[in-house]
Formats: C-alpha cells, structure tokens, sequence
C-alpha cells in the first residue's frame, strides 16, 4: 500500500515533526502540508523564525524532515482532488462524526473498503478536519477508544492509524 499523508491545520511543530518521523518509519510516498501548519525551511519566513520552527520540528522528527518528499499546498481542495484524479483514495482519519463512511480502524471490513493508494488526511489537533475538507474525503478511519478520553494527540493517533491501514 501506498500513502500520502495530508497535514492540515495542524497546530504543533513538535506534532508535525512527529508524524514525519512516524511517516518516514512507516515508508509514506509523500507529506503534504496545508493551512496553517508549520513547514520545513518555510521560505516565507524570516530566517530568525525558520531557524525557530525547523529546529522545533526537527526536536522530534530526528532528521525524517530531510528525508521525506514534503510538498506544500496553497489549496487543499484543488490538491486531494488532483490526487484523486491521479488514482488516490482520499482517507479522513476522524472520530466522534455521524457518517456512514465511518469505519473503525479494527473493522474487518475496512480491508475491503481502502484501494492500494491512500491520502491519509490529518487534521487539527483540537476540531479534528475541518468541514469543507471533510466534504472531499471518500472514507473516515476511527481509532477505537476503550478509556475515557475521546481521542489521541494527532501525532500518536497517525502512527496507530498507518499501522492499521498499512500493516494489518
């Protein structure tokens, strides 16, 4: 299988840096970063403030943001569907949402469901995927939660979920 990942709106450098690392781990083709998260060597940004935001990323990538295809996008909208064009199911991971295209990541069916090239789509750590974003995406994975807490940091839940999709 093959995945993209897909970072919108993610909050955190250190999240950031940890799903590159966990992405390059599990041999992703490609990141894409979107909205406001944090880039790698962000051209757009004085050099004092790059320097700043690429050693807080690399605090917890450890060199995976050097090894990695990382992309960014302007439009994220136009980006998942240019990828679906290309062949890519486009994958929300997501809880708590009332859709029949919920499925969770334990569910026997899900092998069935999910094609050969997936964009596995991240959203903000506190709303989760924002509505027009979630408007683009075919399928949603859930993590299953057995405590109390209604979901994981988004850097711990992508590493469960690439396992899940990926491995299993």
């Amino acid at each position: 299988m093959e995945v993209i990942l897909v970072l919108h709106n993610i909050r955190s450098c250190y999240n950031v840096g940890a799903i590159l690392r966990t992405g390059e781990g599990f041999g992703v083709t490609k990141v894409v970063l979107s909205g406001y998260t944090p880039r790698v060597h962000d051209k757009n940004l004085l050099p004092h403030l790059r320097e700043k935001l690429d050693k807080e990323i690399h605090k917890t990538a450890l060199g995976a943001e050097e090894m990695l295809d990382i992309q960014e996008s302007e439009d994220i909208i136009a980006t998942v569907n240019e990828l679906r064009a290309d062949g890519w199911q486009v994958v929300g991971l997501e809880n708590n949402i009332d859709s029949g295209k919920l499925y969770d990541l334990n569910d026997v069916k899900l092998s069935d469901v999910l094609g050969r090239k997936v964009v596995l789509v991240l959203g903000e750590e506190v709303n989760g995927i924002e509505p027009r974003l979630r408007d683009e995406i075919e399928v949603f994975v859930q993590i299953p939660m057995r405590g109390k807490k209604e979901s994981f940091n988004v850097s711990v839940a992508t590493g469960i979920a690439l396992y899940g999709i990926m491995c299993v």
